[in-house]
């Protein structure tokens, strides 16, 4: 084998290896620093979360709808903003008139979609 063969196998190990570490490194730092004894007090095997305290109402609660609409709205515009900075950048280093309209178009169906979720309802909480 080559050289350059041989130092592309070490990154690949290497790689794996920081992604291995990655993936099984919390759960052994939770295993070393989790306390020992959960259950301090008497009568609370039974609970699903044993932390010692009474848990107060009922752990099966009932969302609305407009919750996970509003919770995708944002997760939508997260990803939006990841793709914007890094096209930024790009367009930054040389700019053409095309780029820049592009952008414009893109935020703004950005903006008619935040226009529609406003329209819909979705950024208003209502109490039942």
């Amino acid at each position: 084998m080559n050289d350059l063969l041989k130092g592309d196998l070490i990154y690949i190990a290497a790689f794996c290896l920081g992604g291995l570490l990655f993936a099984v490194g919390p759960f052994a730092v939770v295993h070393l620093l989790a306390a020992r004894r959960t259950r301090q007090s008497a009568h609370k095997t039974g609970q699903y979360i044993e932390c010692g305290m009474e848990p107060i109402g009922d752990a099966w609660i009932r969302y609305s709808a407009v919750y996970y609409l509003y919770a995708l709205v944002f997760v939508a515009f997260a990803v939006d903003v990841l793709y914007l900075i890094p096209v930024a950048l790009v367009y930054n280093r040389q700019f053409v008139i095309r780029d820049f309209v592009e952008l414009v178009l893109f935020v703004g169906i950005l903006s008619l979609v935040i226009v529609y979720a406003w329209r819909k309802g979705v950024f208003e909480w209502k109490r039942r």
